[in-house]
């Protein structure tokens, strides 16, 4: 029997590729010779460098950058070894550098994301793909770009300060000093909303209270989204960035991603999935399992486990996929409705989340072995 197992990570517990070899080990309990095929899976947070580079054997390189509040930090992306590199902007930029009762939004920048697609540049990447969830900042990618070689001017002629609240300011854009590499370089961009650069709906107005704006700031740096969608996205580049899918997403650095660099805006789990070949491993499978930390109703949000339970549907809609989870969070039930014939929580019994944590590997090969006899016993009564 062949199974593929495509889990994401178990956040704080277990890599993607950690959870899938436990499943692995649970079913093989039932079933030694079952065929388990692990692919790492992530949706383009947290954990996708570490699931990319587990499936193709690649290197965490480290790095360090400049942070969101422009103080050095220790960063990381992933070379995956055949001219590939991963990149998640929150180990460069994330909002868990910042203390958002204190830091002030309109300063932060993603410079330091700019070093580390440089840094993936000097080690020969040419498809470099960027996660761009969890970040601190609202400068609309310009302090990514800035890292890049391109000069934003203000009236007086100097170059801007870092973050969202100078972007009002800035009236024009030199791209003599740009990274002549980037011309030769594809990018994809794991985005998973669709949120304009401003307006109602945009970076500042939603994210902005989160990254610890006040009112009047979000409004102001809201202002000098549009402000510099009419002068820079619009007149130096040719593109009206309201009108991009994700613009608005990580503080408007969708924006920078797509109008600059002319980077593929892509949901995360249908990129991941695409690089570690998930369709390939399914074509002969007979079942799936796959998996998350918590599943929820934000799963039903193009995260893993409805990718890969719709991918694994589309050429066998009769292809049973299971999915077993840290925990059942609230309107978990709605995944049934995708297509999931069965959700299992990993949890044994009333204990701490530390303590579930440390014995994560444990409780979700017990779970998977259980899964693997009713599925046993529903093959034998057939």
């Amino acid at each position: 029997m062949k199974i593929v197992i495509a889990p994401d990570s178990f956040k704080g517990s277990l890599t993607a590729l950690e959870a899938a070899r436990a499943v692995s080990e649970g079913i093989n309990r039932v079933e030694p010779e079952a065929e388990c095929i692990e692919v790492p899976m992530a949706d383009g947070g947290e954990g996708t460098v570490q699931a990319l580079v587990d499936a193709h054997q690649g290197e965490i390189v480290h790095r360090e950058v400049t942070g969101p509040t422009g103080e050095r930090v220790k960063a990381h992306f992933g070379d995956l070894g055949d001219g590939r590199a991963v990149i998640e902007m929150a180990a460069a930029s994330g909002i868990t550098y910042v203390d958002v009762e204190s830091v002030d939004p309109g300063r932060t920048t993603t410079y330091g994301t700019g070093e580390l697609i440089a840094a993936a540049l000097d080690r020969g990447a040419e498809h470099i793909i960027v996660g761009i969830g969890g970040s601190a900042t609202m400068d609309a990618g310009v302090g990514m770009l800035q890292a890049l070689g391109y000069e934003f001017k203000t009236e007086s002629g100097e170059e801007a300060e870092f973050g969202g609240g100078e972007l009002g300011k800035i009236v024009e854009v030199k791209t003599g000093n740009v990274d002549e590499r980037l011309a030769g370089t594809k990018i994809e961009v794991a985005c998973d909303v669709s949120n304009p650069l401003y307006g109602p709906e945009g970076a500042a107005r939603v994210y902005g209270p989160q990254k610890g704006a006040i009112p009047e700031m979000v409004e102001e740096i809201d202002e000098n989204m549009k402000k510099f969608n009419e002068r820079i996205f619009k007149e130096e580049f040719g593109i009206d960035a309201q009108q991009v899918s994700g613009a608005g997403a990580a503080g408007g650095l969708g924006a920078g991603f797509s109008c600059v660099l002319e980077a593929e805006m892509r949901l995360g789990a249908e990129i991941v999935s695409e690089a570690n070949e998930l369709k390939k491993y399914l074509e002969s499978a007979e079942l799936v399992i796959t998996g998350e930390g918590q599943i929820d109703s934000q799963t039903v949000h193009d995260k893993a486990p409805r990718h890969v339970t719709e991918t694994a549907k589309e050429d066998r809609p009769g292809r049973p996929v299971i999915c077993i989870a840290g925990s059942l969070g609230e309107g978990y039930r709605k995944n049934y409705e995708y297509g999931l014939e069965a959700i299992f929580s990993i949890i044994d019994r009333p204990d701490s989340l530390e303590s579930i944590g440390v014995r994560a590997e444990k409780l979700l090969a017990d779970t998977a072995e259980n899964v693997m006899r009713l599925v046993g016993l529903s093959r034998e009564q057939v």
